[in-house]
Parts: structure tokens; sequence; C-alpha cells
């Protein structure tokens, strides 16, 4: 009987009838529950008795067969290798169910149907960019594309933004990123827009245009990540980075005029600030030296008056015990001060007369001086 024949007569090419009903499996039992797959023995054995029903018994014939269907069967067996490259994950599902996570290197799985593996590669760092688009992506030549919808926001003052910002995320847990999310990029950005908007209405939009800005990109890298890990989405964010913040285009003038005046006040109070913290020092040392200088001045004519005074006291003591003598030692003391600075010639009324009668003081002493 021909293969074809008994494919139209229901019976199973293994040689039998199959137990159970025509869509049970082979080695079934037939009660419909599944069980674990042949082994490779058991596979080659069913094989040859196949073959060697179909040629009648004879095998010498059946051998080239026998051999290329071995070939297919290792050949089949072996499409279960799989490597995993360093900067991926291996996600191994069966029958569309993860079974494990591999890291990188080497590894097997059942062979297709029952097996496959998929490998995200869980190192490269991807971006997403919300409120503009580049060049490349908006179709455009040059420059970048703005996104009004995505880039304009309501600050804590009532003033409106337009903000321009990039996400960086990198996979952190290969199974939760495929099997948890189904468009990582659009929760990555929609997430990072929801973190965006509720920082920007906490500030005052003069702090998010200047000193502002790392502080407000810490804070939506944390409430990104907050929501991502809500979602178990497997997601790490690196950075937040921002691109461009400044008023809408339409007032952006205005703006910038208000923002030189403010800039021309600050520098004049600093200025006023700078003046006063030099004038007003200065204004006090010379003060101080004033009064210093008052003080001592006050201390030296008390004391040189308390001296005097002492002075003609003592005198006046020693005047009482000793007139005569108290006197010409004043009168010598006296003249002593006035002719100090006076050129002195003194004549002897009583010298003989054959002698000059006077003592020339001063060339004395310039002769003295001299020698």
């Amino acid at each position: 009987m021909s293969f074809k024949d008994k494919i139209l007569k229901n019976q199973s090419p293994w040689g039998s009838p199959p137990p159970g009903g025509g869509g049970q499996m082979p080695g079934g039992n037939g009660s419909g529950s599944r069980q674990d797959p042949p082994s490779l023995d058991d596979i080659i054995k069913n094989f040859q008795k196949t073959i060697n029903k179909f040629s009648g018994g004879k095998t010498g014939g059946s051998r080239p067969i026998i051999i290329g269907i071995l070939i297919l069967v290792l050949l089949y067996i072996a499409s279960g290798l799989y490597r995993v490259l360093p900067d991926e994950q291996g996600v191994v599902l069966r029958f569309g169910k993860y079974v494990n996570t591999t890291q990188p290197g080497l590894h097997y799985h059942f062979p297709t149907p029952f097996e496959r593996v998929l490998t995200p590669k869980v190192t490269k760092v991807n971006r997403v960019d919300v409120g503009f688009r580049p060049a490349s992506d908006s179709g455009r030549s040059s420059g970048v594309g703005n996104v009004p919808e995505e880039s304009l926001m309501l600050t804590g003052d009532e003033n409106i933004v337009d903000i321009n910002y990039s996400v960086f995320w990198v996979i952190k847990d290969a199974q939760k990123f495929l099997f948890n999310i189904q468009s990582p990029v659009e929760t990555v950005k929609a997430a990072s827009e929801t973190a965006m908007r509720e920082v920007i209405a906490k500030n005052r939009i003069q702090n998010i245009l200047t000193e502002g800005r790392s502080n407000i990109e810490v804070e939506v890298q944390e409430i990104t990540q907050q929501i991502l890990d809500e979602y178990g989405s497997g997601i790490q964010v690196t950075q937040v980075q921002t691109q461009q913040a400044d008023p809408p285009e339409q007032v952006i003038d205005a703006f910038r005029d208000v923002q030189a005046a403010r800039a021309d006040r600050e520098r004049s109070k600093n200025e006023a600030e700078a003046y006063a913290n030099d004038v007003i020092p200065r204004a006090r040392g010379e003060a101080e030296q004033v009064l210093q200088q008052a003080e001592a001045y006050k201390k030296e004519v008390v004391a040189k008056a308390e001296g005097e005074a002492s002075r003609f006291l003592a005198i006046y003591n020693e005047y009482k015990d000793a007139k005569q003598v108290t006197q010409e030692r004043m009168y010598l003391e006296t003249m002593e001060k006035v002719l100090a600075d006076i050129d002195k010639v003194i004549i002897d009324k009583e010298s003989g007369s054959g002698v000059v009668p006077y003592l020339p003081l001063p060339e004395l002493k310039k002769s003295g001086g001299n020698n």
C-alpha cells in the first residue's frame, strides 16, 4: 500500500492508526493530555521502521535516506544554539511564554517552534526628544522643528515657557521591557512630559530661564523614573537634558527688553552696594581715627598739666625750706634756657691790661669741632 493510500485511510505515517483520533500527537495515550516530546533515539527508530516498511524491509538502498534524515535532525537540534552579545540580554520564550533571561555568552534553547530567543540591546543609550524634532526626524534640511503642543508649559507664576529637552534611557530589565509596555518611546515621552509639566508648574519663569535649570533636570529625572517603575517598564532614565528654555516666540522680544531692564537694575544696585561698601567703612575708619586722636590729645594735656602741677608743688616745697638757694637755682635754670641758643662772649673786667679781656666761646666751639 502506498503512502498516499495510508493517508487517505487515516493511517498514521508511523505504521499504525492513531489511537484516540487523527489529531493526537505520536506517543499519545488517547486522553488528550500533553506529554514530553519523544527522544532522539525514538525518532530515529520510528524513521527506520517507517522506511523499512516502505522499502519492503531492505535497508541497503534506504541507508542514504536515513543518513540524510539524521543530518536534517542534527541540523534541527543544532539550530537551538544561540549567542548573546556583550551589550545584550537573552530572553527565552517557550511557546511565547517567558522562561528565563540569559547573560552574554553561548547558550542553547529548544529549537523552533518550541522556543525562541529575543536579544534586546541593554547598554545602548536611547534618546527621546520632547518639544522639538531634529532635522532628520522632521524632514527638514536643517535646524529643528518645534512642537508647540509639547513644548509650551505653564509656570508657577502664570507665565508660559517654551522648553525643549531630551531624555536619555537604557534597558535595565529586558523581560519587563519586552512584555510590560507596548511602545517604549511613547511611554518614556509621556512620562517625562508629565514630570516636566509638574516641575515647571512649581517654579517661577525667572528661575526656569536662569540658574534653576539643573535642579529642574534632576527633579524631572526622578519623577520620570518613578512613573516608569510604577509601570514596570524595565527602563532606567540616565539623564534629562534641557536643550532650550525661552518665552513663547510671540512675546520673546518684549521679554528680552524686560530682562535687559532687570539686568540694568541689578547692575545699578550692585554698583551702589559696592560704593556704599567702600565709603561707609572708610568713613567709619576716619571717625574712629579722629576719636582716638582726640582721646590721645586729652590724655597728653591732662598728663602734662598734672606733671606741671606736681613740679610746681615740688619747687614750692623746696622754696619754703631754702628760699635763697631755690631762687638762685631757678635763676640759673632760667638763664640756661634763655642763653642756650645765643652766641656768648665773656669779658673779664679784672684781667690785666696786657691780655684781651674776653673769651670767644663760639670760636672755641668751632675750633673744637674741627679738631
